[in-house]
């Protein structure tokens, strides 16, 4: 996929909102991403770094900034990174660095990195496969989870072991075509 050019951060913002809301939302690929959306306690953050050192900063900041805030204000961070780590094997090279920040720093155990790119490929799998798009994004970026709100979703959820195969089974039966257009369409969405 090639990552397109956005306007601003308010339309990079639009795009990501538009795929939490249809994508993963509407299809129900994270049954836990709904409540914190419809109470605006997602905090999209879009930083203009071009190179990783600054991104790790802009993750640092952020990091912070979710641990200052109550989790009744503010549940999980979505930090958007265009302008970084396009490629998706150089991006995923960088997530250990990221884990290793959350150690280094005494965040462990308290935050989690999940991770969403426009290219993202799960080891043996083919790039077109519909399964990756579970984890495809308009941009590239880093997803902030509190462990501990992870952690209590995860525990009233009846079937949380299913998730995974659910939706690749899902997202196969739709077809790569329907899951690209859908992607592209988040390109169309403007800010509110």
């Amino acid at each position: 996929m090639t990552i397109h050019a956005p306007a601003n951060a308010a339309d990079i913002i639009a795009h990501t909102r538009h795929w939490l809301e249809q994508l993963v939302v509407a299809r129900n690929l994270c049954p836990f991403a709904q409540r914190p959306l419809q109470s605006e306690r997602v905090r999209f953050s879009v930083t203009d770094s071009a190179r990783p050192e600054f991104l790790l900063e802009d993750l640092l900041h952020e990091l912070y900034e979710l641990r200052a805030q109550p989790v009744a204000a503010l549940e999980t961070t979505l930090l958007i990174h265009p302008g970084v780590l396009e490629n998706f094997y150089d991006y995923n090279d960088f997530l250990e660095i990221a884990d290793a920040l959350l150690v280094q720093e005494g965040f462990e155990g308290e935050f989690l990195i999940a991770s969403f790119h426009p290219d993202y490929q799960f080891a043996d799998t083919q790039p077109e496969d519909a399964a990756n798009y579970t984890n495809r994004s308009p941009w590239p970026m880093l997803h902030i989870l509190r462990e501990a709100s992870l952690e209590a979703a995860i525990a009233a959820h009846p079937d949380v072991a299913d998730i995974p195969q659910r939706n690749i089974k899902h997202l196969t039966a739709l077809g790569t075509n329907v899951l690209q257009a859908e992607l592209a369409q988040c390109f169309k969405a403007r800010r509110r």
